[in-house]
Parts: C-alpha cells; sequence; structure tokens
C-alpha cells in the first residue's frame, strides 16, 4: 500500500520531477518485465496450426453474427 507521506510529497513535485518519477517507475516496470524471460531457455508458443476447435468456435460465433446482423438489418428496412 502506498503511504499518505508518500503521496504527498509526490503531489508537492514540480511539473519535470513528476515526469522523471513517472519515467522512473516505467523503466522499473519494463526492467521487471524482461527479467520474467530467462535467456537460454524455451518457451512453448501456441500456433492456430490444427486448433480445429478453435476454427470451429470462431465459425459458429461468426455465423451467430451474421445471423443477428441480418436480422436487425431487415427489421430496419
Amino acid at each position: 500500500m502506498v503511504s499518505s507521506e508518500l503521496i504527498s510529497t509526490l503531489q508537492e513535485l514540480s511539473r519535470a520531477d513528476k515526469f522523471y518519477v513517472i519515467q522512473l517507475l516505467i523503466s522499473e516496470i519494463a526492467q521487471q518485465e524482461t527479467d520474467l524471460i530467462k535467456p537460454d531457455q524455451s518457451y512453448p508458443v501456441w500456433s492456430p496450426y490444427d486448433a480445429v476447435e478453435a476454427a470451429d468456435t470462431m465459425l459458429k460465433v461468426l455465423e451467430a453474427a451474421k445471423t443477428s446482423y441480418t436480422t436487425r438489418t431487415n427489421k430496419i428496412k
């Protein structure tokens, strides 16, 4: 939890100092993100190849959307 003292101090900073703090925090977050991927390791990557179930689900959703759109369009005419 962020302390109210820290928030108060941040609010008192100049605009330039606030931007500096933002830049610092974004750099810290970015560094933490890159630390998640370790060098010299392999990671599984999902591929749509042979994803028959996913393709079938997508086709059903698209057909339902088309039917819904056609029904609404016909009501307007």
